[in-house]
């Protein structure tokens, strides 16, 4: 119960960060694994407890289905599973970020909500190639950031979703829409 409480009072923290203007360099941050991410909080709706998922058949296996939030049927993705780790167990710490990418609400399943931080654009850094060919050149990742003691990964939320991903999902939106 008074996890429950902490999970409900983080949220509504970051909540009341979303609604303040967002200025330049605003990054909600959140874990997956060990590792910290990014992405910048002007592609952020809002942040919702988990809730139950209507699974959608024959999509790839990092969608995990979709959500009915307030009569809005939103795709979901696991960002776990989309970066190719080993699911886990949903926990009282995990939650949903809605975010806005080209016009269309997708929701991102994180193991751990962080922080909203600044980061000021001199204090990001490229990602490293790695002998990666350069259009292959760390596919989600724009970006890595010092904050605080760790190293932040920041995310571009238009390549972390593909487009037929999300060609697929609103189809089976506009049939649940339907019925």
């Amino acid at each position: 119960m008074a996890e429950e409480l902490m999970k409900k009072e983080k949220i509504d923290e970051m909540e009341e960060l979303l609604e303040e203007d967002s200025p330049k360099g605003m990054f909600m941050t959140f874990q997956v694994g060990k590792e910290l991410f990014g992405i910048s909080i002007s592609y952020v709706n809002e942040i919702i407890a988990m809730q139950p998922i209507a699974a959608i058949p024959e999509v790839d296996d990092y969608i995990k289905g979709l959500i009915n939030l307030r009569g809005k049927i939103i795709p979901v993705i696991d960002v776990r599973v989309r970066f190719k780790m080993e699911p886990c167990e949903y926990t009282d710490r995990t939650c949903i970020i809605v975010i806005d990418v080209k016009s269309t609400m997708i929701g991102l399943i994180v193991e751990r909500l962080a922080d909203v931080d600044t980061i000021a654009e001199e204090n990001i850094a490229p990602p490293p190639s790695l002998g990666r060919k350069e259009h292959e050149h760390n596919k989600y990742v724009y970006g890595l950031a010092r904050t605080k003691d760790t190293v932040t990964l920041l995310l571009d939320p238009e390549k972390l979703i593909r487009q037929d991903d999300i060609v697929t999902a609103m189809e089976e939106v506009r049939k649940e829409e339907q019925s």
